[in-house]
């Protein structure tokens, strides 16, 4: 993998990682508002799913040395969990925490964000 000036060395260098990054402090920052009895739950899970996927990529992309299969194991979870932020975001929205605008926002990002995870690990193979 190269990047524009050279080889990137880190995961964070990745266009897929800071865009999931972007998202996942919006993330956090709009589930601070969420109510009491919400964060621990709800806006606890979607915190930590968001955060995931950056952390599987970071986690993944350290260990390309050693396998490039288990890089691609690593962004299937980040895969996993993309898919799991868009069903609490779904909660989010129905039980009123978030509005149409953030819903339809987050769903987008998260949307070129998995697509982007799926052609990253076919580069792989």
């Amino acid at each position: 993998m190269e990047k524009a000036g050279g080889y990137i060395q880190r995961a964070r260098d990745l266009e897929v990682y800071k865009r999931a990054y972007a998202v996942s402090l919006d993330v956090h920052n709009a589930t601070l508002a969420f109510p009491k009895i919400e964060q621990y739950a709800l806006a606890d899970q979607l915190r930590r799913s968001s955060k995931g996927i950056c952390a599987n990529l970071a986690e993944g992309f350290a260990k390309q040395t050693h396998s490039k299969a288990e890089f691609a194991r690593f962004i299937s979870m980040a895969l996993g969990s993309c898919s799991e932020v868009d069903t609490w975001i779904s909660y989010a929205f129905d039980l009123g925490y978030i509005t149409q605008a953030k819903l339809d926002e987050w769903l987008q990002s998260y949307a070129q964000i998995y697509g982007m995870l799926v052609n990253l690990r076919e580069k792989l193979r």
